[in-house]
């Protein structure tokens, strides 16, 4: 009798605990899993066409602006992840922030943009045009390909201090680790997308603080201390990001780091920690490893933090703004 009645209790528990799993909520996927490259398959099919048709046109016209747009890109997706919330231009946003000053490429995104609502409105989310726009410009520039996954929303919310916490170009490696691995992305990531300054120009006011003192940084090449003493007489003054091949996508950044012509302290700390400085050699060793894994760390950089779910975000109308409630 007293087993027939545990074999009725156990029976009993293992149907309530199956009843309870039923009725337990289901644990969410990540965010960046509802991304899918068919996400427009429907509602706008010539999305990506019309993004890199418009992009080729900007780069006839400056060719400067690939680099822009990818930098962009990655200032967007390193506060609040990619939302497009770089693209809020309203007192206190992220845009307005003083170390947002030197983003260009906004006309560019509210040119696709414009181009896009007219064909399919109310549809593509401005944070997929800026993630589409910086595949397209890399490969403008030669760099490599890769398919984007679309499903992101545009955020509501843009705080210009926010925006003051993206490194500006003379942190040490430890935290430029430390704000990377914040993001979900590694020291691999780190070195691979700083590769994006093979191309580009920066201000020299990101740098000011290397050539202040009478005597060279020692992290630096004493020619191109004094090369770069005499091109930043202001802050505003514009300098190559890479030295030696300027205009070209390909791995002369990381043979500069090695050669101390790393343009930020941040790019020539890369080659100080043991980590990140093996990863420059072994692109050198591999030079084919930079194009394929800097098409991997994009898309981890397109991931980040993405607004996937009906209830978070919008999808804008104007990049600019966001939509206002009737």
């Amino acid at each position: 009798m007293k087993l027939c009645v545990f074999f009725a209790i156990l029976l009993i528990s293992r149907l309530v605990s199956i009843e309870a799993k039923k009725q337990a909520p289901k644990a969410l996927l990540p965010a960046s899993d509802y991304l899918s490259s068919n996400h427009y398959l429907s509602t706008c099919p010539g999305v990506e066409a019309i993004i890199q048709q418009k992009m080729e046109v900007w780069f006839r016209k400056d060719y400067t602006l690939a680099a822009s747009i990818i930098r962009l890109h990655f200032h967007d997706c390193a506060v609040r992840g990619c939302d497009g919330s770089i693209l809020l231009n309203h007192t206190g946003s992220e845009r307005r922030a003083k170390s947002s000053r030197t983003l260009r490429g906004f006309q560019v995104i509210d040119d696709i943009k414009a181009e896009i609502e007219r064909r399919c409105p109310k549809t593509v989310s401005c944070a997929d045009i800026l993630t589409a726009s910086a595949r397209d410009a890399t490969v403008l520039l030669g760099g490599p390909f890769w398919e984007v996954t679309f499903g992101r929303r545009d955020g509501r919310i843009s705080i210009a201090k926010e925006a003051d916490t993206v490194p500006q170009g003379h942190e040490n490696v430890t935290t430029l680790i430390e704000f990377f691995r914040a993001k979900g992305l590694n020291e691999l990531d780190l070195v691979i997308l700083s590769g994006s300054h093979t191309i580009g120009r920066s201000s020299c006011h990101s740098i000011l603080h290397r050539l202040a003192k009478p005597e060279p940084d020692p992290t630096l090449d004493v020619k191109y201390w004094k090369k770069l003493k005499k091109k930043c007489r202001r802050g505003r003054d514009l300098v190559e990001l890479d030295i030696t091949t300027p205009k070209a996508f390909d791995t002369a950044y990381y043979s500069n780091l090695q050669n101390k012509l790393g343009l930020l302290s941040t790019d020539e700390a890369l080659y100080s920690n043991n980590i990140t400085a093996a990863f420059v050699d072994a692109i050198l060793t591999q030079p084919s490893l930079f194009q394929n894994q800097f098409a991997s760390s994009m898309v981890n950089l397109g991931n980040v933090q993405v607004l996937t779910r009906k209830n978070e975000g919008q999808i804008r109308l104007n990049c600019d703004a966001v939509n206002k409630i009737y």
